[in-house]
């Protein structure tokens, strides 16, 4: 099974803060291009990640090709086509910028969507830029004439709780407002989560896949209990097994790869699952998966969620 998304890079602020500089990658089969990307850093509005950097936004590049993406040349030769980059900011922090990198071909049905709300301007939640590969036009359609309440919607359920909304079945959701047209293109599922940025601006990113090509082949969404003292798994979706059981484990501050999302607020990215609980692991290991990111979502200066993602 191929996932949509084929390729995640984390960068991370340097020591004296002038740079963004290599955090990790998973890079699949794209060899070349990961031997490319971890050679290189971006200052301030230098690529994707230095636009980013600079912007204090999500951006989507649906044409790898423009001027101010570095690797074009690179991308292309591995077949990727679409790149989506997210900031992490704790505050008015910049953690680190994720960059994620889709393919396009016709086997490739889903979305990658960037929600904004300027509350000076409206209060809807309308669409900034989306990327729908293979045969999505109807529904790319239809989401360009569409908008968003607060509470309504996948984008707007995410906007109301400041944490990742998931849905399984698309098609048959009463909230998803979009339900016709996702089952005319085979756009099954749905993951949205917020992205805290400075300002009173509001960004929803929204990951829509089919079938065949999901966006990410396992994922889970991690919360702090009541106290902050762990994690406990809130929901979680495997590609392989179906609906993974909730609450049926923990994890402390610090601990593995997801823990130390939670404690430091910084993504974190392996090749391996050597560092989960071994439960966990295993069950991952099982399902097929052998990579993993976890990313933290902040909201207002703290962690609400860290959202695991298996490749």
């Amino acid at each position: 099974m191929k996932s949509f998304i084929r390729v995640i890079e984390v960068w991370v602020p340097g020591a004296d803060g002038t740079l963004l500089e290599f955090g990790g990658g998973l890079y699949g089969n794209a060899r070349a291009f990961g031997v490319l990307s971890r050679r290189m850093c971006f200052g301030r509005g230098e690529g994707l990640p230095g636009r980013v950097w600079s912007s204090g936004r999500p951006i989507i590049l649906k044409q790898l090709a423009d001027g101010y993406f570095l690797r074009a040349r690179a991308a292309r030769a591995e077949g990727l086509t679409c790149a989506v980059a997210l900031p992490v900011y704790a505050g008015a922090a910049m953690r680190a910028v994720v960059v994620m990198f889709c393919g396009d071909d016709e086997a490739n049905v889903g979305a990658i969507e960037l929600w904004h709300n300027d509350a000076g301007e409206s209060a809807d939640l309308k669409l900034d830029e989306g990327y729908y590969g293979g045969t999505a036009e109807v529904f790319e359609f239809v989401s360009r004439h569409t908008a968003f309440r607060k509470g309504f919607g996948l984008p707007g359920l995410v906007w109301a709780s400041d944490l990742p909304v998931f849905m399984p079945d698309l098609g048959k959701s009463t909230r998803f407002l979009r339900a016709d047209s996702a089952r005319k293109v085979g756009i099954n599922r749905g993951l949205a989560l917020p992205c805290a940025v400075p300002g009173s601006d509001t960004f929803v990113m929204c990951f829509l896949s089919a079938l065949a090509t999901p966006i990410v082949r396992r994922f889970e969404t991690w919360l702090p209990d009541a106290q902050g003292r762990c994690l406990q798994r809130q929901a979680g979706h495997c590609e392989t097994v179906g609906a993974l059981a909730t609450h049926a484990a923990r994890i402390e501050p610090g601990q593995g790869l997801i823990g130390r999302a939670y404690a430091g607020g910084v993504p974190q990215i392996a090749e391996t699952l050597d560092e989960l609980p071994p439960a966990l692991a295993a069950d991952a290991r099982a399902a097929g998966v052998s990579s993993l990111l976890a990313l933290p979502v902040w909201h207002d200066g703290r962690i609400g969620a860290v959202l695991a993602w298996y490749v």
